[in-house]
C-alpha cells in the first residue's frame, strides 16, 4: 500500500507539459481546482474530465501511474460519496431501519459528482508533481508569490520548505516500507487483527521512523550549509524561467475550457 503513494515524485519527461513554465502550471492547476467547485452538472464535468485526459495523454504519464496515487485514499473518497448519499435531503429512493435512514435521488447525485470532483481535483494535482521538478516548483512559487516579499514575508524560505516537504514524501514512504519489512522479518504483525490492533502495531513504527526523519533533515541542513546556503537573499538561478509559445497555447485552451464551464454555471447548463 505504501509503494502505491506517488504524491511528490516526477517522472522526467519531454513533453508539451513538462516543458511548460512552473509559473504556468501552478496558476492553471489552482484556477483548475477553483474552476472545480465551481461546475454544477454533466457539460461542465464532461468538459474538464476531457481537458484533463488531455492534459494527461499529452504528459504520456501512464493512467495507471495516476491510479496507483489514487488507491490508497479509495477508502476517503468511499466513504465521502456515502456520507453525501445519506445525508443530503430530498426525494427518497429506498429507506432503512423504518424509514430513520433514507437515501434520496439528490443524494445519490451529489455523492455521484463528489466522488468524480475528488478523483479530478487528485489527478490534477498529481499531474502537476509527475511533471515539475522540485527546483523548478521551488523557482514557480517564489516568483509567483514575490510580491509579498513587500510585506517581509519570508517568500524564498516559504517555496522551499514546501517544496523540501513534497520533495522527501516518497523518500518517508520508502524508509516506512524498509523499517515495516524489517520488523515483520522479526515476527510483527501489521495485516491481521482488528483495525484497532493493526493501528496499535504501527506505534513502534514511530521511533526509528522519526530518527530517520530527523537524521535527513541534519544532513540536508549540513549539505545546504556546505553549499554556503544562506537563503534567498542575493541568490540567482542557474536557469531563467521564460514564457514559450506552449504556455500561451495552454493558457488559451485552458481559459476557453474554465470560461465554457462558468458560462455553463450562469446559464444552468446541465
Amino acid at each position: 500500500m505504501l509503494k502505491d503513494i506517488t504524491l511528490g515524485q516526477y517522472f522526467p519527461g519531454k513533453t508539451a507539459i513538462h516543458r511548460m513554465d512552473p509559473r504556468i502550471k501552478i496558476s492553471l492547476v489552482f484556477l483548475y481546482i477553483i474552476i472545480l467547485f465551481i461546475a454544477d452538472g454533466l457539460y461542465a464535468y464532461l468538459l474538464l474530465f476531457v481537458w484533463l485526459c488531455a492534459a494527461i495523454a499529452v504528459s504520456r504519464i501512464k493512467p495507471a501511474i495516476i491510479l496507483r496515487g489514487i488507491k490508497p485514499i479509495i477508502f476517503v473518497i468511499a466513504l465521502t460519496g456515502v456520507l453525501n448519499m445519506f445525508y443530503t435531503p430530498g426525494t427518497p429512493v429506498f429507506e432503512l431501519f423504518g424509514g430513520r435512514i433514507s437515501v434520496t435521488y439528490e443524494g445519490l447525485e451529489t455523492a455521484v459528482y463528489m466522488i468524480v470532483r475528488i478523483v479530478m481535483l487528485i489527478t490534477g494535482t498529481f499531474l502537476l508533481t509527475y511533471t515539475t521538478s522540485p527546483l523548478m516548483l521551488t523557482d514557480g512559487i517564489e516568483l509567483l508569490l514575490g510580491p509579498l516579499k513587500k510585506l517581509r514575508v519570508p517568500v524564498h524560505e516559504l517555496a522551499m520548505m514546501m517544496t523540501i516537504a513534497l520533495r522527501f514524501i516518497p523518500t518517508l514512504i520508502e524508509e516506512t516500507d524498509k523499517i515495516m519489512s524489517a520488523q515483520k522479518a522479526r515476527g510483527a504483525d501489521f495485516e491481521t487483527g482488528s483495525l484497532f490492533s493493526r493501528a496499535k502495531a504501527l506505534i513502534p513504527l514511530l521511533v526509528p521512523l522519526f530518527i530517520s526523519a530527523f537524521r535527513r533533515a541534519d544532513e540536508l541542513a549540513v549539505a545546504m550549509e556546505c553549499r554556503c546556503y544562506r537563503g534567498g537573499e542575493g541568490r540567482t538561478r542557474l536557469r531563467s524561467l521564460k514564457y514559450s509559445m506552449v504556455d500561451l497555447y495552454s493558457s488559451l485552451i485552458s481559459a476557453a475550457v474554465f470560461g465554457g464551464v462558468i458560462v455553463f454555471r450562469i446559464f444552468g447548463i446541465v
